[in-house]
């Protein structure tokens, strides 16, 4: 699914269960060795998913590591996100001389819990929301979408993103299942990209299958 929604240059590897040979490098066992079974499995399988990524790209394996947010420690000369929910995990990796950050995230093509819409939108983006055309759990895509806004800007900034910063508008194709996004980033100092400030970033979402996944690239150029 993921794979639909990304640019050339960009290499996908997902998986909707276990992958056969599937195994943890000995630096990423330490991560999860007091984690109960189904994180392990998640952890397990995203990072070989992983691993396939980068070696579509030409680059031997490595561990995927974490950071002090969680966030993954990609190999140098390398961008990437990941993402896992119930029944689908994904990579997406790409060189950093040809894409400053990547943003992807997965979720089931269900409602949002209830009382969560009002802690992660804006009033706007909840007006926005009542007038999209039926078919779609508009308000789980728009979560989504702003997961993937996030895991886009913290590599670049090294800072925390708050749902409230972030104004997104969501725009169905022909087909409502598939169509793209804005976010408008409400900060008073954006991240830079290329010597230019980066006020807003543009995605890609896509529904299928019981899912939906959001992917944001943003060009090193």
């Amino acid at each position: 699914m993921i794979a639909l929604i990304v640019p050339a240059g960009v290499e996908v590897a997902d998986a909707t269960g276990p992958l056969p040979g599937e195994a943890l490098l000995p630096e990423e066992e330490v991560l999860v060795a007091r984690a109960v079974g189904k994180r392990r499995a998640e952890f397990t399988t995203v990072r070989t998913c992983a691993r396939i990524a980068l070696g579509r790209l030409g680059l031997p394996p490595a561990p995927l590591l974490s950071g002090p947010k969680r966030e993954p420690l990609w190999p140098a000369g390398v961008v990437g996100s990941i993402t896992h929910c119930d029944g689908y995990r994904a990579a997406a990796v790409a060189r950093a001389s040809e894409v400053a950050a990547i943003g992807i995230d997965a979720e089931p093509h269900d409602p949002l819990p209830a009382g969560i819409l009002d802690r992660v939108t804006l009033p706007a983006e909840r007006a926005h929301l009542a007038d999209l055309p039926p078919g779609v759990h508009w308000d789980r895509l728009l979560f989504s979408a702003k997961e993937s806004v996030y895991k886009t800007w913290f590599p670049l900034t090294r800072r925390w993103l708050g749902f409230e910063e972030a104004a997104l508008l969501l725009a169905p194709g022909p087909r409502p299942e598939r169509g793209t996004f804005t976010a408008d980033l409400l900060v008073d100092t954006p991240p830079v990209v290329g010597g230019r400030p980066v006020r807003t970033l543009r995605g890609r979402y896509a529904v299928s299958g019981g899912l939906l996944g959001t992917a944001i690239t943003l060009a090193a150029e």
